[in-house]
């Protein structure tokens, strides 16, 4: 089972990698938080991924499914543990950060959380009910900085931003927010945040 890549991006496409290593080509998916990471990273440039590897009788064709911390991974294993919410569904869900939605889980947010990628009210009532309790590691990973989490008022303030005055999409604004920090972490001021993306806009 493949568990770790290092390797050299051979292409990249939209939610997806093709990572080069010792001359096999790996097609690696991304989740949308992941994806967002990458947008700075061009092909040609070596890129390491903790892998989840999804095979199965009824599901012959490997999945590869790659994640920057194996926290990420874990995380990741935890969330489709839930009933009706399996790896492909999972891999499109996770479009903000793992910390976010971890703890959306442990506020009960069902309104945040029925707004992922195909997570309707129903499943998020039953990821509150089957992981409620347990997130508080990835909401708040200990001895970890989260590369693309702000403080939540200086996210909310450029996501407001981008949505209601400058007509992004939700699930855009996002990903252009999570790259940017993917670039700053440490940033602290919404303004020096917001005019980092609106130059790469």
């Amino acid at each position: 089972m493949i568990a770790y890549l290092q390797g050299t991006i051979l292409k990249k496409a939209e939610d997806r990698v093709l990572l080069l290593t010792h001359g096999v080509g790996y097609e690696v998916m991304l989740p949308g938080f992941m994806v967002a990471r990458l947008a700075e990273k061009a092909e040609g440039e070596d890129l390491t991924l903790f892998i989840y590897h999804q095979q199965s009788e009824r599901q012959p064709k490997p999945v590869l499914i790659g994640f920057h911390r194996e926290s990420e991974k874990e995380f990741f294993q935890r969330f489709i543990s839930v009933a009706d919410v399996g790896p492909l569904k999972a891999v499109k869900a996770l479009e903000r950060p793992v910390t976010e939605i971890a703890a959306a889980i442990e506020a009960g947010d069902i309104r945040g959380l029925s707004q992922l990628k195909g997570i309707g009210k129903r499943t998020a009532q039953k990821i509150v009910a089957t992981l409620g309790g347990a997130m508080d590691g990835f909401a708040h990973p200990a001895g970890e900085t989260a590369a693309v989490a702000a403080p939540e008022e200086i996210s909310a303030q450029v996501l407001g931003v981008l949505v209601e005055q400058l007509g992004q999409k939700p699930a855009d604004a996002r990903r252009r927010i999570d790259a940017a920090l993917a670039r700053n972490p440490d940033a602290a001021d919404p303004g020096a945040l917001l005019d980092d993306i609106l130059a790469r806009m």
